[in-house]
C-alpha cells in the first residue's frame, strides 16, 4: 500500500494505455446506474490493506463520490477553518443533540484532480471560501454534491455555497456562477449533484425558498433556462437524463413528485406520490425508468417504473389514497397502468438508489435489508433478507461479474450472490465510517471513507 499525505505534489505526468470511453466512471453511479459489467480484473474482496493500490489523505469534510477519466480521479471537499462535530452514523431527524448544525467557520470550497495510477495529487483548486451559507445535517456534508467530468473539465456544484464552477484538466478556472445558498427541510443540507448531457450542465436546488431546475451552457456558465419548481421541501435526488426511443427526458424526483421535462424545460408527465423526502436517483434498464423514494415511516415509499412516451399526469394512486395511507389491505399491492409497467407502494428506500443488474432489481434497505423482484414485471424474487444486524446503508449498491456489492455506513462492503437466490459470499472491511458511493472504472473501485481515498485492485497492483 502507498499512503501519503494530501499535500499537492508537481505535475506528475504517467503514460497509460488509451481507455476507453466505456471504461470512465464520469457521474454519480457511473455510465450505467450502478451496473459496471463483467471484468475479471476487478476485485472481490479488500480491506485496509489487502488489494490497496494507494491510499490517500483526504481533508476536510465530504460525502461526494469521485469520478475517473482516463489517468485522473476528481475529489471534492469542504475545509473548515475551525473544528466541525463528527458525523454519526444511524437513521435520525434533527434535534437539540444530534440533526442539523451551523457553522460560522470559514469553510474552502475545493476540487482535486488525483493520478490514477499512483495517488499522487495533481492540484488542488479553491472553488469558493466563506462559511457555509445553509445549516446541514450532522451526518451530511457542505460538499456532498458529486462532480461531473466530459474528459475535457470537470464541473462542481457545491448548494451549501451556491457556486458551481467549471474547472480544465490543467486545473484552470474556465467559469464559476452563483446559483444561491438556500435553506433546505430540517436544516438538512443539500447534495443532488449536477447532469451533464451536451453542451447543457442541469442542476436542480429543491429548498423551502424557491426551488428550481437551471440548465447552464457547460462552455461558458451562462443561463439557458430556469423553471421554478412547486416543492417546498428537500430532494436530494440528482436528475437524470433518459434517451429512451421516444425522446430525451430530464427526470427529476421530489417531495411533491415525478416530473420530466423536455430540453428546453417543458413538463411532459408528473406523478404525484412521493414520500416526505426525496434521495434515490432515478436510473433507466431495459428500455425502462425506475423511480422510488422512502423516507422511514412514511405511509407511502413507493417505487414507479414507467414506460416511454408518457405524457400528462401519470399518477398510479389517487389524492384519497394518499391521504388515507394507503388505506387497510392496499399496501404491498403491485400496480400498473398504460404508462407505468409496475409499481409499489412500501418498496421504496431512504438513502440508496435501487440497482438492476441482470434480471433483476434489487432493493437496498437502509436498515440493512436486500430485497430482490423481476426488474421488467415486478415480480418477487426474494423477500427481506436480513445482511447484518446493527449495519446502516446509505452508499448505493453495484454489481459486476455476477456480484451485487453493499457498502455500510461502518466502511463495510457485503458481498452477494446475484441472482434469484440470496446468498452473503463474504464482507471487507474498511473500518471507517463511508457514505459515499463508490466508483469503479479500469480494474479498481476507487472508495471513499471519511478521510481517505483508496484505489483498490486486485493483488495490489497499479
Amino acid at each position: 500500500m502507498i499512503g501519503r499525505s494530501f499535500v499537492v505534489f508537481g505535475l506528475l505526468v504517467v503514460s497509460l494505455a488509451a481507455t476507453p470511453v466505456e471504461a470512465q466512471w464520469a457521474q454519480f453511479r457511473g455510465p450505467n446506474a450502478g451496473d459496471v459489467g463483467d471484468d475479471p480484473a476487478l476485485p472481490d474482496t479488500w480491506s485496509e490493506t489487502d488489494n490497496v493500490v494507494w491510499s490517500v489523505d483526504v481533508p476536510g469534510l465530504s460525502w461526494s463520490s469521485p469520478v475517473v477519466w482516463e489517468d485522473t480521479i476528481f475529489v471534492t471537499s469542504a475545509i473548515s477553518a475551525g473544528e466541525e462535530p463528527d458525523p454519526i452514523p444511524g437513521l435520525y431527524d434533527p434535534g437539540d443533540d444530534n440533526g442539523a448544525t451551523r457553522s460560522v467557520e470559514n469553510h474552502r470550497w475545493v476540487v482535486y484532480n488525483i493520478d490514477f495510477a499512483t495517488g499522487a495529487v495533481r492540484w488542488e483548486r479553491e472553488l469558493h471560501s466563506a462559511a457555509p451559507g445553509i445549516a446541514r445535517h450532522i451526518k451530511n456534508s457542505f460538499a456532498s454534491e458529486t462532480p461531473v467530468t466530459d474528459g475535457r473539465r470537470v464541473y462542481a456544484y457545491f448548494g451549501s455555497a451556491g457556486v458551481v464552477g467549471a474547472l480544465n484538466m490543467s486545473g484552470e478556472t474556465v467559469w464559476t456562477a452563483d446559483l444561491g445558498a438556500f435553506e433546505t427541510t430540517g436544516g438538512f443540507g443539500s447534495a443532488a449533484s449536477p447532469t451533464l448531457h451536451g453542451d447543457r450542465l442541469y442542476i436542480v436546488n429543491d429548498n423551502v425558498t424557491a426551488s428550481f431546475m437551471v440548465a447552464l451552457e457547460k462552455n461558458t456558465g451562462e443561463e439557458i433556462w430556469r423553471v421554478a419548481r412547486p416543492e417546498r421541501g428537500q430532494n436530494w435526488a440528482t436528475p437524470f437524463v433518459w434517451e429512451n426511443a421516444a425522446r430525451t427526458e430530464i427526470v427529476t424526483a421530489g417531495t411533491q413528485g415525478v416530473r420530466s421535462y423536455d430540453v428546453d424545460g417543458n413538463v411532459l408527465w408528473e406523478i404525484h406520490g412521493m414520500s416526505g423526502l426525496t434521495i434515490p436517483t432515478p436510473f433507466a434498464k431495459h428500455g425502462l425508468l425506475y423511480i422510488s423514494s422512502g423516507y422511514p415511516g412514511g405511509g407511502l415509499r413507493p417505487v414507479y417504473v414507467v414506460k416511454p412516451g408518457a405524457s400528462g399526469d401519470i399518477s398510479i394512486w389517487s389524492q384519497e389514497d394518499m391521504r388515507t395511507g394507503l388505506s387497510s389491505g392496499f399496501p404491498g399491492t403491485k400496480a400498473s397502468s398504460d404508462d407505468v409497467a409496475w409499481a409499489y407502494p412500501l418498496l421504496g428506500t431512504y438513502n440508496t438508489s435501487a440497482l438492476v443488474y441482470g434480471d433483476y432489481y434489487y432493493t437496498l434497505l437502509d436498515r440493512g435489508f436486500l430485497v430482490a423482484h423481476d426488474a421488467r414485471t415486478g415480480d418477487e424474487v426474494y423477500r427481506r433478507q436480513r445482511l447484518e444486524i446493527g449495519n446502516g446503508f446509505t452508499a448505493s449498491p453495484w454489481a459486476y461479474n455476477g456480484k451485487i456489492f453493499l457498502l455500510s455506513e461502518d466502511g463495510e462492503t457485503f458481498v452477494v450472490k446475484a441472482g434469484p437466490e440470496f446468498e452473503i459470499l463474504h464482507k471487507n472491511a474498511m473500518n471507517e465510517m463511508t457514505l459515499a458511493t463508490p466508483a469503479v472504472a479500469q480494474g479498481s473501485v476507487i472508495l471513499r471513507t471519511q478521510s481517505k481515498l483508496y484505489r483498490i485492485a486486485e493483488g495490489g497492483q497499479p
